[in-house]
């Protein structure tokens, strides 16, 4: 793996983790939604969906030596990750939080409001999780950096 290999990988994360806390983000936003701009009921959740970012690495054969083998299977290691799709989460109306308020003007006839599928304590925690991925990524860029002034320091 190339020295810029590391960072690219590093910065593919930090770039998925940011849409990931900007999405967390909308979601928090929008915990008391009732109505989204189409008119279509409260605001969905949504969530980000990544995959990996492989490499184009041609398949050998199977009668191959330990060394090819294990070439192959390190030039068909992720390349990072990339953003799949950002999906909504439970799209049946039945996800979504009812609270009997009958002077909202979002009321059905029973006078129940569908309020957003988001749970603020579970968005809390998945903003924790995206915020330590990208500082893992920021580190790992970090000391890709530091090794590489080391080496050049060692040359001189």
């Amino acid at each position: 793996m190339r020295f810029l290999d590391t960072i690219d990988i590093s910065a593919s994360g930090l770039t998925a983790q940011r849409l990931r806390m900007d999405t967390i983000a909308s979601n928090i936003a929008n915990v008391e939604t009732t109505r989204v701009e189409n008119g279509r009921g409260p605001y969905r959740r949504q969530v980000v969906v990544f995959e990996a970012r492989n490499s184009k690495a041609a398949d050998k054969t199977a009668n191959a030596d330990f060394e090819s083998v294990l070439e192959e299977k390190i030039s068909k290691m992720g390349l990072g990750v990339r953003v799949k799709e950002i999906r909504s989460v439970d799209e049946n109306e039945h996800s979504f939080r009812k609270v009997y308020d009958p002077s909202h003007p979002d009321a059905d006839e029973q006078g129940y409001v569908n309020y957003p599928n988001v749970n603020i304590v579970e968005e809390m925690i998945n903003m924790i999780s995206a915020t330590r991925a990208y500082e893992a990524n920021a580190k790992v860029i970090e000391a890709s950096k530091s090794m590489a002034m080391r080496a050049l320091d060692i040359g001189r």
